[in-house]
């Protein structure tokens, strides 16, 4: 549907595939944007864990058929739904990892928000005088990671997954785009780095482990994680406490939704709303984990 067809219906149906889902400030951020903006938005969690390639597709069918402007995709079926969609946008052919479904004259595109979305939450920590960053972790949220890192002229990329395979894959990827290599252990990346970007989904609740060791974090190294639940992980915790600046999920979990949410409807949404909406998630979160 048109921008023009979104004004007029005042209708907008989109959604989140992935598992587990339940802790997303998504359903929250994508409804009070489109009220925003005038229009009734109804905003699905589809949580269904272990899909085949054949589950999945039935999910997209239903998607196609059901009246969605489209979808968000997460972990971990941002690469398993690649093969599925009719076509690709340019930054996630590329990567072949996928966030954002959008539903076109039948046709159901892949987009990656988190892509554009953490490029925009990333930039302020950047030196003019040069990075090297380490990423954890080389699945989809990594990927686009390092993607992100890439188009910001980033030409020290290094990146660590405990499968190397994945690694390899990544670092081939990039491999016209700047200096992206693999690093051997985490020990590796972290070496004369400047930044340090969790990619993967451990410190995620109920998940209370770090995906870096504390004792190899410094006060001369900024650290981000595109975790937001807890908004502090355990990494960005130990990574305060040694003096470090911190980067959290927020930042990353709002521009991709409004990256989103303009793919879907061809309307700019309100940052400053969708975070508004973020933070009262994350309040209420922290206020029921602290009477439980």
């Amino acid at each position: 549907m048109s921008k023009r067809g979104y004004a007029a219906s005042k209708k907008l149906l989109t959604g989140l595939i992935g598992a587990p889902i339940a802790h997303s400030a998504s359903p929250a951020m994508h409804e009070r944007a489109a009220e925003a903006l005038g229009l009734r938005g109804h905003y699905q969690l589809i949580e269904v864990a272990g899909a085949d390639a054949a589950g999945l597709r039935m999910m997209l069918e239903g998607v196609r058929r059901l009246g969605f402007a489209g979808v968000n995709v997460t972990y971990p079926y941002k690469e398993a739904v690649v093969p599925l969609l009719d076509a690709l946008a340019p930054g996630a052919a590329s990567m072949g990892a996928v966030n954002t479904v959008v539903v076109g004259d039948g046709r159901l595109t892949g987009h990656n928000t988190d892509t554009t979305g953490f490029a925009r939450a990333v930039a302020p920590l950047l030196a003019p005088s040069g990075n090297a960053v380490a990423v954890i972790g080389a699945g989809g949220v990594g990927k686009a990671i390092a993607f992100a890192l890439a188009s910001l002229k980033v030409a020290d990329i290094r990146i660590f997954d405990s499968e190397p395979a994945r690694a390899e894959k990544l670092a081939g990827l990039l491999a016209g785009q700047g200096g992206a290599r693999v690093a051997g252990s985490i020990e590796d990346a972290l070496v004369g780095a400047t930044g340090l970007v969790n990619g993967t989904p451990v410190g995620m609740l109920p998940s209370r482990d770090a995906p870096v060791p504390a004792a190899l974090l410094r006060a001369d190294l900024w650290v981000a994680d595109a975790v937001y639940s807890p908004l502090i992980t355990p990494l960005l915790a130990a990574a305060r406490e040694k003096g470090a600046r911190i980067m959290t999920g927020r930042e990353l979990a709002i521009y991709q939704a409004a990256d989103a949410f303009e793919l879907f409807t061809g309307l700019a949404p309100s940052t400053e709303i969708m975070g508004e909406a973020f933070d009262a998630v994350m309040a209420a979160r922290s206020a029921a984990y602290q009477a439980a």
